[in-house]
């Protein structure tokens, strides 16, 4: 049985049991027919992955690592803010005439600041410190720009990163905090969390380390109220065991992955859920 399945049936199940509903609310989020969305949420949920174990794909039903992948390298590799350079029609809703989303994402990531060592973007600063600091408690990167969010289409959601290296058994292990401030957790939890265990894998074969544990902290964890019976049938299934990932372990410059250069391998799930209605 996969664990990521058995972590997310149960936060799940305690946000359906346990969260505050917001109905009543003044909420921004509305249907396409103008009707509010609420939620049911839970405050500050706290989940840890152990990459070392297994990765946390859903078998409950499919995450398309391919995707996921595609638009993970156009945040953080590609440092785009403009869908033309993204394979998926995932941002149509949120870019410009011109395809841009603004200040946002992948824009934040490349822009270059300068520090005593020289003068580098967020990630190219990452690298370096794997490289040079790998025991710094400085290794970060930030996406909320206060001075920038006028000119974002989109807020961000997953918002920070916060790298850390431990060394056990003469090896260097790379792990990372996840800060979220809001998830729809059927539409985006695995989406968001195979990502950022992808990324995780990436930063830590170019630096000489091996992958640890991603921890993902979400300050509002919350199911629509036209996701509910969704996401109950969802956590009804019987999980399979977790698939196998694979990384090209030729793949040495964080610049040179591309999507093919990732693979789940015995990845059995159940059907997926269509027509998901989505709050805008």
């Amino acid at each position: 049985m996969s664990y990521a399945d058995t972590l997310f049936i149960q936060m799940c199940r305690d946000i359906l049991a346990n969260g505050t509903d917001t109905r009543g609310e003044r909420v921004r989020p509305h249907w396409e027919d103008g009707t509010p969305a609420y939620t049911v949420k839970k405050f500050c949920v706290v989940n840890r992955y152990d990459l070392r174990k297994e990765f946390p794909a859903l078998t409950l039903r499919k995450t398309n690592l391919r995707n996921c992948v595609d638009e993970l390298l156009w945040i953080w590799q590609r440092k785009s803010n403009n869908i033309g350079d993204l394979h998926s029609h995932i941002w149509d809703e949120w870019a410009d005439e011109n395809g841009s989303i603004g200040k946002a994402y992948g824009y934040q990531l490349g822009v270059r600041h300068q520090y005593a060592e020289g003068e580098f973007d967020q990630v190219d600063r990452v690298l370096y410190d794997l490289k040079h600091n790998p025991f710094s408690r400085r290794i970060l990167t930030n996406l909320y720009v206060h001075a920038d969010l006028h000119a974002m289409r989109l807020y961000p959601c997953a918002y920070s990163v916060t790298f850390n290296v431990t060394q056990e058994d003469g090896r260097l292990v790379l792990n990372a905090i996840l800060n979220q401030r809001s998830q729809d957790v059927l539409m985006a939890n695995n989406w968001n969390v195979c990502q950022y265990a992808v990324l995780l894998h990436m930063f830590a074969q170019v630096s000489g380390m091996v992958a640890g544990e991603l921890v993902h902290v979400i300050a509002d964890a919350h199911i629509y109220d036209r996701h509910v019976e969704l996401v109950r049938e969802l956590i009804s299934r019987e999980p399979f065991p977790a698939p196998k990932f694979w990384i090209n372990p030729d793949v040495r410059d964080f610049y040179a992955f591309t999507p093919d250069d990732f693979r789940l391998d015995e990845y059995q799930t159940h059907p997926q859920i269509r027509n998901i209605p989505v709050a805008i």
